[in-house]
């Protein structure tokens, strides 16, 4: 069962619409809310999360996606209200659930 890890920047109450099939728990569940990007990246590459969900586009061109091994999917939408949110769940599940993402470190929906 992927293990999501929802980034600060989206809203909590989304991850109760991912399902059984899912583990998803949000930074703040974790007690990572002051950690910076690369450490937030480095306690994640420790721990047993399979994805990193966020809206924050440039973390793609802050980091170094070589030291990464597990999969962020970066949101691209004009805002993170949840109403804007919802729709994306089926293809961040879709993504998840393909091939496609086996082969990527950084994947924008």
């Amino acid at each position: 069962m992927p293990k999501l890890l929802l980034d600060e920047n989206l809203p909590k109450k989304l991850k109760y619409r991912f399902g059984e099939s899912y583990v998803v728990v949000t930074i703040p569940e974790m007690g990572w809310s002051s950690l910076k990007d690369n450490e937030l990246l480095r306690a994640i590459q420790q721990s047993e999360v399979d994805y990193l969900i966020t809206a924050d586009k440039n973390l793609i061109h802050q980091q170094n996606s070589t030291l990464w091994a597990g999969i962020v999917i970066v949101l691209d939408t004009h805002d993170n209200q949840y109403e804007t949110l919802l729709p994306l769940i089926d293809k961040i599940k879709q993504a998840i659930e393909s091939s496609e993402t086996k082969d990527f470190h950084w994947l924008t929906l």
